[in-house]
């Protein structure tokens, strides 16, 4: 197991609040940098009150993107706790910021006032439309599901358009903030120089939108709502089975031709209409109810164990608690434990997607009451000389 974290020695100055810029920087703590999060004083971070559902320590939905950092309680309307939290950006190697475009910089916070001083300093900022047309404009995911073309294209025909079942925007935005912040760290190995990372929520979906996009770009052909079914591949969908459906994905001819065979109907394989996966898209509204007479015979549970074993990708409509469990089942440790200050396991989470060979040694410190480090934090902003050099904290704030 590696003990030496590939972020040791990084210091996070988080001013974000929510869920893109906090899952930004809990991933950045979980690879070893050292997460200071501001917060206001009595209030902090919007989604301490989100709720229910709350754990016995607080609210769930702040829980899953704070873990692993350390609260500093700071009133940026006052002129003394404006003057530290200066001080913690020029101490910073990474600082995280969503406020609306501009408003870090009217406290004196913001990118040019802060390099000038702090020129290795890497700044993300992130926001809903960007900084310059859609700068005035609040950045909520489910505005930006809507606008961006998102919602458009998730529900079924004729049925009103749906959003995603969770805030999908707001997290690709903040994977697509790490993946800048790291890159402009590796450039900084180099040059010594810092960058400004710009994401916005709108330009984080129109990415992610992938082949859906290119649709129209390429093709002029704009998606529209289409259920479970895929554009351009069939099957590839839910289908009606004894109790319920299950879920099937035939990426080709060969998988599509296993799959008829396990149905008991090896002969759609042959037909035609069905032969090659561009004949199965023209004719799907055919097929589909072809391949469902079929599988009516069997359970969801039963053809996904019956199609994998064939080779054919399916799994049946599983709940959150279920997929946790299967993920279990296949080895892939998929919760974590987390400890309070005094090293009591106080709750479980998710813990990151990434695997490291060797194993990497992750911390694994609860999301901190609001405020809870102030006191050291404050004591190491207010000591006199202290180094500002990018890997230097006091060892208050060292990790175990």
């Amino acid at each position: 197991m590696s003990t030496i974290r590939p972020l040791d020695g990084i210091i996070v100055a988080d001013f974000s609040r929510v869920l893109a810029g906090p899952l930004c920087t809990m991933t950045l703590a979980d690879l070893g940098a050292t997460v200071i999060k501001v917060e206001r004083p009595g209030a902090g971070d919007d989604t301490r009150s989100w709720g229910p559902p709350f754990s016995a320590t607080g609210s769930t939905y702040f829980e899953s993107v704070n873990r692993n950092k350390q609260s500093v309680a700071l009133d940026l309307g006052n002129s003394e706790d404006l003057a530290l939290a200066r001080e913690l950006a020029l101490r910073a190697d990474v600082l995280v910021e969503n406020f609306k475009p501009g408003g870090m910089a009217k406290l004196g916070l913001g990118y040019g006032e802060l390099t000038a001083e702090n020129p290795g300093l890497v700044y993300a900022s992130i926001s809903g439309f960007g900084s310059v047309g859609g700068a005035h404009l609040p950045g909520y995911d489910f505005i930006v599901q809507a606008l961006g073309g998102l919602m458009s294209i998730t529900g079924e025909a004729g049925a009103d358009p749906m959003k995603a079942g969770v805030a999908l925007v707001d997290v690709l935005t903040a994977k697509d903030a790490t993946i800048g912040v790291l890159a402009a760290l590796t450039a900084r190995n180099a040059s010594g120089a810092g960058a400004h990372v710009e994401v916005n929520l709108l330009s984080s979906l129109q990415g992610a939108l992938a082949n859906q996009a290119q649709a129209y770009l390429g093709a002029g052909k704009v998606a529209t709502r289409m259920g479970n079914a895929h554009p351009s591949i069939v099957p590839y969908q839910l289908l009606a089975c004894a109790d319920g459906s299950v879920a099937v994905a035939c990426g080709n001819d060969g998988q599509f031709a296993r799959l008829c065979a396990e149905i008991g109907e090896p002969q759609l394989a042959a037909d035609p209409r069905f032969a090659t996966n561009t004949a199965r898209v023209a004719n799907r509204e055919v097929l589909i109810p072809l391949l469902e007479a079929g599988l009516r015979a069997d359970t969801g549970a039963q053809w996904q164990a019956r199609f994998t074993g064939v080779g054919v990708p399916a799994g049946k409509v599983a709940g959150i608690d279920e997929g946790i469990d299967y993920a279990q089942s296949l080895g892939l440790d998929p919760v974590i434990e987390v400890q309070n200050a005094e090293g009591v396991t106080v709750g479980k989470q998710i813990r990151h997607p990434i695997s490291w060979t060797p194993r990497l040694d992750a911390p694994s410190m609860a999301p901190p009451r609001l405020g809870e480090h102030t006191d050291a934090i404050r004591a190491w902003l207010c000591k006199p000389g202290e180094p500002v050099e990018p890997g230097a904290p006091d060892p208050v704030l060292a990790r175990s």
